[in-house]
């Protein structure tokens, strides 16, 4: 069982347990939901390139679809880029460079087959919303909303499609996005096979700011993560999920941050995709902390966190279908 809400309201982003969404790899409409590495002794001093050089797309939808994210799919390929790409290489038995070439790039694209784009039609459920204004950034004001949904169609088709609302308007620069209109997205991956229980084990490293699910030698996920500050560090140990909550609600104690505003009050704030815990909390066995969704998917591997483990929503989601009351969950260095 998991602990109650007021057990929760500690050192990160507590949520309570309620709500439902379903299980699926990207959020619902409404509500939701490089450096270049030194060469190493004994490689080849270059390496055979791909004869047909992809782009940067390419190379992340690629990466998406075997499994390993590269976070947000923008079509600029970074350090988080990078390292999805040497996890990735790293699982095939691949040199390990956090570079493409032609070996690296078979073996990619055989494990995530598929054009890098397709077509989605948007349906009148998608048009309608319903969808917010504005996020407020004050906690109280939050509080006084009904949901924090999706701000526009546009945002909301970008979480779907694991991507940016500019990337979206770029690859789509005359579109309407209105129903019954076909735009073009990223062809994202299917949603992984559950695993069994006791079958696979999470492990998230604060010092390569990642997330990785393994059954026995294989990694069946990868995700870019923030885990953790100076104020607030990461619980490194051995633990183990308690049970996973999807679309919860946030319960805000100021007296509970070190940052917080201290003329505010304690709030509920509504559950939606761009709640402070996103789409889904993944409670473990280390009380006040756990593994959650965030509403700004762009800073996933570039800021802080409140001790937990953030990752984009839609990664958050790829995870609660592969986790269960007792999966293992280590904290390492």
């Amino acid at each position: 069982m998991f602990r109650s809400a007021s057990m929760l309201l500690a050192l990160c982003w507590m949520a309570s347990l309620t709500g439902a969404v379903s299980a699926q790899t990207a959020p619902p409409a409404q509500p939701v939901p490089q450096t270049q590495p030194t060469q190493q002794a004994g490689q080849p001093a270059q390496q055979a390139q791909p004869a047909q050089s992809p782009s940067g797309l390419d190379l992340q939808v690629q990466l998406d679809r075997a499994g390993f994210s590269p976070g947000v799919i923008d079509g600029k390929p970074g350090a988080i880029t990078g390292k999805a790409l040497s996890a990735f290489q790293e699982a095939h038995d691949l040199p390990v460079t956090g570079k493409l070439n032609a070996e690296t790039w078979e073996s990619l694209a055989a494990a995530g087959t598929g054009a890098a784009l397709v077509e989605h039609e948007i349906t009148a459920e998608e048009a309608n919303g319903p969808f917010v204004k504005a996020i407020p950034e004050d906690m109280e004001e939050k509080a006084k909303l009904p949901a924090l949904g999706y701000t526009s169609i546009v945002e909301m088709l970008s979480e779907a499609f694991h991507t940016t609302p500019e990337l979206l308007k770029k690859l789509n620069p005359k579109a309407r996005f209105a129903a019954g209109e076909s735009v073009q997205v990223p062809n994202i991956r299917s949603a992984p096979v559950a695993a069994e229980p006791g079958d696979v084990r999470v492990v998230v490293s604060k010092s390569n700011s990642s997330l990785t699910v393994e059954r026995g030698g294989d990694v069946l996920f990868f995700a870019p993560v923030t885990a953790g500050s100076e104020h607030d560090p990461l619980p490194i140990g051995e633990w183990k999920v308690n049970g996973v909550a999807k679309n919860p609600t946030f319960n805000y104690n100021p007296d509970l941050f070190w940052d917080a505003d201290p003329t505010h009050g304690k709030a509920k704030i509504p559950a939606g995709p761009n709640n402070p815990v996103g789409v889904v909390w993944v409670d473990i066995n280390k009380p006040h902390y756990g593994i959650h969704g965030t509403p700004e998917p762009r800073m996933i591997g570039r800021s802080s966190s409140h001790g937990c483990v953030r990752l984009t929503n839609w990664d958050a989601l790829t995870l609660a279908g592969l986790v269960r009351p007792g999966t293992p969950v280590l904290f390492e260095p």
